[in-house]
């Protein structure tokens, strides 16, 4: 087995409250690993811990064999759905994506354009972003993911917003992703989207792994 992420004796603490605490895992590559657990229970905070973004107060996160605040600040290579997506609301899709792609330079027009239409959204479309639903919003933000073609996603209730029809097209995206052997984390409140996503699952209850499930393939 070969892990893309390995969590070491984890513990994440705010003052005299416990956030993480000693939460150990190993997540392999090319799966879809999910977390679930009710609103505190720690999820958000695992992944945000996993991208570098909050300092653990003790224990390792190791990232494509590099160790989060010691060999990197925050991970290369992987794609970020955390909270609301962020965007300029007086500019439309491409123009969004197009100021991000600029940072790094990794990626072209076509490109960009691509992945607009992947996820479900009209590439030629000038209506601006804060005209969006939520929907689309989320749609955008999980453009913004993928347009880099990241080994590992980290997805934060990535369905919020999205109808039915929306809600199935990620999945099927989602699974095409881990079939061409990305690495998904996926925190969700939705069972649903667990049992049909998900090869591992990790409860968490108060910061602590009360149960791990893992789908018999």
């Amino acid at each position: 087995m070969h892990s893309a992420i390995e969590i070491n004796n984890v513990i994440k603490k705010f003052g005299d409250s416990i956030i993480l605490n000693e939460i150990n895992l190993s997540l392999e590559k090319n799966k879809i690993h999910g977390l679930i657990g009710r609103n505190g229970s720690g999820k958000t905070m695992l992944l945000k811990c996993i991208c570098g973004f909050v300092i653990p107060t003790s224990g390792t996160i190791t990232v494509n064999g590099k160790k989060i605040g010691i060999d990197c600040d925050v991970p290369g290579n992987i794609g970020i759905i955390i909270e609301a997506p962020g965007f300029l609301p007086n500019y439309d899709a491409y123009t969004n994506l197009k100021f991000l792609a600029a940072i790094n330079n990794k990626i072209s027009k076509q490109q960009i354009l691509e992945v607009i239409e992947k996820v479900g959204l009209d590439p030629k479309s000038k209506k601006h972003v804060g005209k969006y639903s939520l929907g689309m919003r989320q749609r955008l933000g999980l453009a913004q993911a993928l347009m880099e073609e990241p080994d590992i996603l980290i997805l934060d209730e990535p369905m919020n917003g999205l109808d039915n029809r929306g809600v199935e097209d990620i999945r099927k995206l989602l699974l095409e992703l881990r079939d061409r052997g990305k690495t998904i984390i996926l925190a969700s409140h939705s069972k649903e989207d667990i049992e049909i996503l998900c090869d591992t699952v990790y409860e968490l209850d108060r910061g602590v792994i009360i149960n791990t499930i893992t789908k018999i393939s």
